[in-house]
């Protein structure tokens, strides 16, 4: 078909030269048609590559999305190893867990990573030296994708002033989407998880891991059929 097209587009061209004596403009068309979509290709190749990579990443970490009980596990042991390191030096930092809403806009202009959740990782980049621990790490399922990300700051007057640029951060985030934000107060030491708008502030170690792995789990929606006058409860990533 693309042939008979092409073909057929050829034949009007050459057609149309002939009769108007345009041979000039008919060798332009030839060269148009011949290399006009590889031009096309060429002009536009960044942007092109920015959808195919941001396709192909959404399609490889979309299966780790819903994680299983393992997973959940291990990704809540290695976070919260790290955390407490950070809290023991008084180690600013700020984690970014993704759920359902996409994170994108914060992913694309951040160093991406894309590699397992390990505490040593996550110690490593939020250590001072580091170029990138002042931004925040978004993980999505059990993968670190980013550092370095920057979050819009919350704007609500009833926040308490105390709170510093990394706490404003997260609660932003938190406001925005249904991420979970986890925080290490560089002051203090203190730990704190922002989350449904919401922040906990100066939590136990054991208060951190049990209320991650509550807000990991796979959430419970109830439906009501009003035919079988029954209750159906569905499992949501």
């Amino acid at each position: 078909i693309a042939s008979c097209l092409v073909g057929s587009e050829m034949c009007i061209r050459d057609r149309l030269s002939d009769w108007l004596n345009l041979y000039t403009i008919g060798l332009l068309l030839e060269y148009v048609i011949s290399w006009g979509p590889l031009a096309l290709i060429i002009i536009f190749q960044p942007e092109i590559r920015t959808v195919l990579e941001t396709i192909g990443r959404s399609q490889l970490l979309g299966r780790h999305k819903v994680l299983t009980a393992d997973q959940r596990e291990r990704a809540v042991f290695e976070i919260t190893t790290a955390v407490e390191y950070l809290k023991r030096n008084r180690i600013g930092a700020l984690i970014v867990i993704e759920r359902n809403v996409s994170l994108q806009e914060y992913i694309q202009p951040a160093n991406k990573i894309y590699s397992d959740i390990t505490a040593p990782l996550l110690e490593a980049i939020f250590f001072p030296p580091n170029p990138l621990h002042d931004g925040g790490v978004i993980i999505q399922g059990d993968r670190i994708t980013c550092a370095g990300a920057v979050f819009k700051t919350s704007m609500n007057p009833n926040v308490s002033k105390k709170l510093g640029t990394r706490h404003r951060a997260a609660l932003g985030v938190a406001e925005e989407t249904d991420a979970i934000a986890l925080i290490v107060s560089e002051e203090t030491g203190a730990i704190s998880i922002a989350v449904d708008g919401n922040i906990n502030y100066n939590l136990t170690l054991e208060e951190f891991k049990i209320m991650l792995l509550e807000e990991l789990k796979p959430k419970m929606e109830v439906f009501y059929d009003a035919d079988a006058v029954s209750y159906t409860h569905l499992t949501l990533p």
